[in-house]
């Protein structure tokens, strides 16, 4: 096992100015009603709709439901779910810090147990390029990388000694070699794949948080934001009455889907 400590690197910390705000031209689609209460898009557009019953559902480009996962209670109620590889998606239980891999059929290809590594709390899960699997262990407060057996590959020095805060990481993201934790409260904190730390943007208090291309995409009040990280820009748009309300938003390209209280919503527009 490798243990590598955090290259403190403070560059390009940015503190945004908001530009002028402008209105969506939006196209609605209703995909699908259901008592939902979680999703995920996949680079295909696939979406994977969990129900209140803890059943998880994929749902095509077309719209054409093609494969269910009924996880049951076995490992408690699905945290999280994780479909930016369409082949390997990961679905966590926080209740007994499970792991399960499942292929493009929703069949389980492994199970990972988390507390046989001795993480008991995890925050956030993804992904790696090199399909391993990234994640936030909330009590020793590292950054570190598992393979599929459950093996440690690295992890980072633990986040209070080198910042002196406890976090609450909602998500993490792998783009184009750089790992992306987002903590609502402190910002946004950019790693390298080595565990290093190369940037951190004071972007708080938005939801919905995603990375596409460089550009960091969040919600906030009745706005949609998008920051780049290349040219510094900041922009504002104001989003339509069909995003009050909303349980979820999934920001993608020229797609934002929506999930709503019994529905599901695609809406296609300008968004950059």
């Amino acid at each position: 096992m490798k243990k590598f400590f955090l290259i403190i690197i403070f560059c390009n910390t940015s503190f945004l100015n908001i530009s002028a705000q402008s209105e969506i031209n939006f196209q609605i689609k209703i995909i699908a009603k259901g008592d939902f209460v979680f999703f995920a898009v996949d680079q295909f557009e696939n979406i994977y709709l969990l129900n209140a019953a803890n059943q998880l559902k994929k749902i095509n480009a077309n719209d054409d439901s093609v494969a269910v996962f009924n996880s049951g209670r076995k490992f408690g109620m699905i945290s999280q779910i994780d479909a930016s590889n369409p082949l390997h998606i990961l679905v966590f239980y926080n209740d007994f810090s499970t792991l399960l891999i499942l292929d493009n059929q929703l069949s389980v290809r492994n199970t990972i147990d988390l507390r046989k590594q001795n993480i008991f709390q995890v925050q956030a899960v993804c992904r790696s390029h090199d399909n391993n699997i990234w994640l936030f262990d909330a009590i020793e407060n590292k950054l570190k990388k598992i393979n599929e057996a459950g093996n440690l590959i690295l992890e980072t020095a633990d986040f209070r000694q080198l910042f002196g805060n406890d976090f609450n990481f909602i998500s993490i993201t792998e783009e184009n070699e750089l790992v992306y934790l987002y903590d609502p409260k402190h910002g946004v904190f950019i790693f390298d794949i080595y565990g290093a730390l190369k940037n951190r943007i004071a972007i708080t208090d938005w939801k919905n948080f995603a990375i596409e291309n460089g550009e960091l995409r969040g919600t906030k009040n009745d706005s949609l934001f998008n920051y780049s990280i290349k040219t510094f820009s900041f922009a504002e748009q104001l989003l339509p009455k069909i995003f009050q309300d909303a349980i979820s938003i999934k920001i993608a390209s020229s797609k934002i889907y929506v999930l709503k209280k019994n529905e599901v919503y695609r809406i296609i527009g300008n968004f950059n």
